[in-house]
């Protein structure tokens, strides 16, 4: 009787894997695909709701380059091929949001009057003009009110001296309502949809509704209500009245006019100007401030001196310290050569605007451990006097830059073959000789550029300026809110944000004279490392 193998020949195994295999394949693009289509749909909701805000606000530029980018981002990842756009696409529109947007967006700031006073609209500040200005009607009624809340907006529901009711809310000027219900008194208490507030409410949301400003009607010069204890209301009108047809606002107190003299705001004969204006476009003026005005341009250049000194003097002092520290523990014969280079680079390893803070204390004249133990109880004003300012920020600067020049020092001497200093010393050289003359010129041409892109990192180097001296003490020489140690970078922070005047147009414009300086010096350096690359 003959008997018949039942266990599959090689040709089924083979049929049988290559079948799991094409299902496995088949497994894993469709869950890629899911996992496509799920990362596109976030995308394409966040999109969408771009589009409306944008669309509601009246940005159409901005709404069409949303629409845009959305349209190729789903045709690039749809498509079978394109590997390397897909990679690519996200890297280019975080650069395109996060870089280009940023500059665009400053550059175009640098040649407009924004900051404090002007921006918003013209439109904004005729209304924050008329808002701003109001003042009670004196021998007004006084109405009866109820503070109701519809949805999440609080509102004035009115009883009006006829017995009718009428609801509005800030936004929304007071209109007749319908089906309101009324007390024993006749006022009106409650209305369909919205919750009455209670006293204990009134006692919560006291704040927000005595800030309320509820206008009579559509024309603003009919007035706002206002409430001081949310159960009476009174009328208040504004001092100033605008005239749209000859684009003036007047003061109906003291009869002086004022007229849109195309600086950006409201300007009487007589030049004093209503505040807040609107911002507007003024080409080069901000530019031609910065080095016309005798107030700025003496600052200025000062502080620009200052930023050149601290650069260089900060990468020269870093970068000789850690070649010398790196020549030091590069020798074979010194013993825990690990340990020291891990303890050197302590300095670097912690955040830089703590380590400054800790200097700061270090620092302080009376209870600083450097004037009170290692000095002995001596008052030096390190962070009072301009000159003791100066020194202490390069040697804080000092103290957090060497470590990093350690470190690349230590890499690209180690990078220079060894064979060239055995050459040396063959031919007679000694240890300055094969220095001076073959490791530095090799070592300059892997440093170059690190010595360029730490010239550029002091020069904005913001974080040790604010945080150890603030940018003081404080320059008496001049009336701008610059101190002895301020860089550009900051000069430009206290222009933009501190202080009551902040001149955001202005900034900007420093912005990118800063941009221009480095890039030039950047450039500079660039074509002369490149020099020194093939003179190598």
């Amino acid at each position: 009787m003959i008997q018949h193998d039942s266990s599959p020949s090689r040709k089924d195994i083979r049929k049988k894997k290559q079948a799991n295999r094409v299902a496995s394949q088949a497994s894993t693009r469709i869950g890629t695909m899911l996992i496509k289509i799920v990362l596109l749909g976030l995308v394409d909701a966040l999109s969408a709701y771009s589009a409306f805000i944008l669309a509601e606000q009246g940005n159409w530029i901005i709404l069409s380059i949303v629409v845009a980018t959305t349209i190729v981002v789903n045709w690039i990842y749809f498509r079978r091929d394109g590997l390397v756009a897909k990679y690519l696409t996200p890297g280019l529109i975080f650069l395109l949001i996060f870089q280009l947007f940023a500059i665009c967006y400053s550059t175009y700031i640098a040649f407009t009057d924004y900051g404090t006073g002007h921006n918003s609209t013209k439109e904004q500040a005729i209304s924050s003009l008329i808002q701003s200005s109001q003042r009670r009607v004196q021998g007004s009624a006084s109405y009866k009110i109820s503070i109701v809340e519809c949805g999440k907006t609080l509102n004035f529901l009115v009883t009006m001296p006829h017995g009718e009711a009428q609801i509005g809310s800030e936004k929304t000027p007071l209109h007749e309502v319908a089906s309101a219900t009324k007390d024993d008194a006749g006022q009106a208490v409650s209305t369909p949809g919205c919750s009455t507030l209670s006293f204990n409410d009134l006692l919560s949301w006291q704040d927000e509704v005595t800030s309320m400003r509820v206008p009579m009607s559509a024309d603003s010069q009919d007035g706002t209500l206002r409430t001081a204890d949310g159960q009476t209301a009174l009328v208040y009108k504004s001092l100033l009245k605008y005239d749209a047809a000859k684009d003036i606002m007047i003061n109906t107190q003291t009869r002086v006019r004022y007229y849109d003299t195309g600086v950006g705001a409201f300007t009487s004969k007589g030049g004093s100007r209503l505040s807040p204006g609107w911002q507007i476009n003024v080409g080069i003026s901000n530019f031609r401030q910065v080095f016309t005005s005798q107030e700025m341009r003496g600052p200025f250049l000062q502080v620009l001196v200052w930023t050149i000194e601290f650069s260089v003097i900060s990468v020269a002092s870093t970068f000789v310290l850690g070649l010398l520290l790196a020549l030091v523990f590069n020798n074979s014969r010194m013993k825990g050569r690990a340990v020291y280079r891990s303890i050197l680079i302590l300095p670097y390893a912690f955040p830089a605007f703590l380590s400054a803070l800790v200097w700061q204390g270090l620092l302080n004249e009376k209870f600083g451990y450097i004037n009170q133990v290692l000095l002995h109880g001596v008052d030096i004003p390190w962070l009072e006097s301009p000159a003791l300012a100066k020194i202490a920020v390069l040697i804080v600067n000092l103290w957090l830059g060497f470590p990093y020049m350690f470190l690349v020092s230590m890499g690209a001497l180690q990078s220079i073959p060894k064979d060239l200093s055995e050459a040396a010393e063959l031919d007679g050289a000694n240890a300055w000789q094969i220095f001076r003359l073959i490791k530095f010129p090799l070592l300059l041409v892997s440093i170059a550029p690190l010595l360029i892109s730490s010239f550029a990192m002091n020069f904005n180097n913001f974080n040790l300026i604010y945080m150890l001296t603030n940018g003081g003490p404080i320059n008496a020489n001049t009336n701008m809110n610059v101190g002895s140690t301020d860089i550009l970078i900051s000069m430009v922070y206290k222009i933009a944000f501190v202080g009551a005047d902040r001149n955001y147009g202005l900034a900007s414009a420093f912005s990118i004279i800063i941009f221009i300086v480095v890039a030039v010096v950047s450039a500079i350096g660039f074509r002369a490392s490149r020099s020194l690359e093939e003179l190598n």
